[in-house]
């Protein structure tokens, strides 16, 4: 299975602690928009459809790279239209799905510009992203031993972003945007 899977099976009480303060934090952004159709960009193993099983199972979308990773999604939340496919290059039409998620994905892609417009043109109003909180995050994997040769930094992130950048990437895009800090990471409730 890959890291991205192995960190929510981390016996670490203080990291479990953080990540299901994320999840808790996600559900109160999620929650309230009650959308009827949902693409989860970006997907992963599944673990934000897990999460988040108030999200309709009918009309939700998830999409990964990773040819395994979509397998386990289909085990993992059936009724999910689990495929393999790019967040840089979405095979769904304009304005699809009332939700669009992209968590944990963005600091992966050279280019997240591209990526952020095609969660906009699926989305007919709402996307939902989450990006690791720059320096914190760096500073929480320095602590933890980790990535030690690279000063925390995860060696598949290329973007880093904190507050004021992530605003700054989002703007040209989205009409509002409401940052939540889940330290350490932040989530952007945005609207086209």
């Amino acid at each position: 299975m890959s890291a991205n899977y192995e960190k929510f099976q981390t016996r670490n009480p203080v990291v479990q602690w953080m990540i299901n303060r994320f999840y808790r934090q996600l559900e109160a952004v999620v929650g309230p928009l009650a959308p009827s159709s949902v693409l989860d960009a970006g997907c992963g193993e599944g673990e934000t459809l897990v999460r988040l099983d108030f999200l309709p199972r009918q009309g939700t979308a998830a999409i990964d790279l990773s040819e395994q990773a979509v397998r386990h999604v289909r085990d993992r939340v059936p009724g999910v239209n689990a495929s393999v496919a790019s967040v840089a290059d979405l095979p769904f039409g304009d304005d699809s799905f009332d939700l669009v998620l992209c968590i944990e994905v963005l600091e992966h892609l050279p280019r997240p510009d591209t990526a952020l417009d095609e969660l906009a043109r699926v989305s007919r109003d709402k996307v939902v992203v989450s990006v690791p909180h720059e320096p914190w995050f760096r500073i929480g994997g320095l602590l933890r031993g980790r990535y030690v040769r690279n000063l925390g930094n995860h060696p598949e992130h290329v973007n880093h972003w904190n507050r004021r950048t992530l605003l700054a990437l989002l703007a040209s895009r989205f009409r509002e945007i409401r940052l939540v800090g889940a330290f350490p990471w932040l989530i952007a409730d945005c609207r086209r």
